[in-house]
């Protein structure tokens, strides 16, 4: 073997940097469509657009009724978990009322036991009482003024509690109504 054929030229290894063959490939017609073909794929492209669009538009208006479902379903049953709650103390009640209890000892401590479910019934409903200390400072956001008394306590303090209050969720639901201290 010689060293002509063991070392290619150049133009050995890449053919295509030989000029008559870029020519000849550039001189080659493309593939030209008529009108009536560009048109058809347009015409396919339209329909497979607006099958898009419709497909689309019908699973944003299914998503959209679901939600208002959900949302109806959640007003509808919100208060379920509460008021699995109340059962116990429900049935606590019609136990006492059920009983011919002479003892009225007895008889409290059963109102008393039934109190402290009730209690816990709102704690896990996330139900706060809002019962003030004689002396705290009057909040118009959790407390309801009735009445202004004279008092040796400092202005605008509350002197006596007359009915609790209670908030669900931190959201007021009935303020506690109390009396507050009248201005010296």
């Amino acid at each position: 073997m010689t060293q002509e054929n063991q070392n290619p030229t150049p133009e050995q290894e890449n053919p295509a940097a030989d000029p008559a063959a870029t020519e000849s490939a550039a001189t080659e017609p493309a593939a030209v469509k008529t009108p009536e073909q560009e048109i058809a794929e347009l015409n396919q492209k339209i329909g497979e657009l607006q099958d898009n669009f419709l497909r689309a538009k019908a699973e944003g208006e299914n998503i959209r009724r679901r939600a208002v479902e959900d949302i109806a379903k959640a007003h509808k049953f919100a208060i379920e978990s509460f008021a699995e709650h109340l059962v116990p103390v429900t049935d606590s009640l019609y136990a006492a009322l059920s009983t011919d209890a002479g003892d009225a000892k007895a008889f409290k401590e059963g109102l008393e036991i039934t109190l402290k479910q009730l209690l816990s019934a709102f704690e896990k409903g996330r139900m706060t009482e809002i019962n003030p200390a004689v002396g705290d400072k009057f909040d118009p956001h959790h407390h309801q003024a009735i009445a202004s008394v004279s008092s040796e306590q400092e202005p605008n303090t509350v002197v006596s509690v007359l009915q609790r209050g209670y908030t669900v969720a931190d959201r007021v639901l009935r303020p506690a109504l109390v009396a507050v201290s009248a201005p010296k």
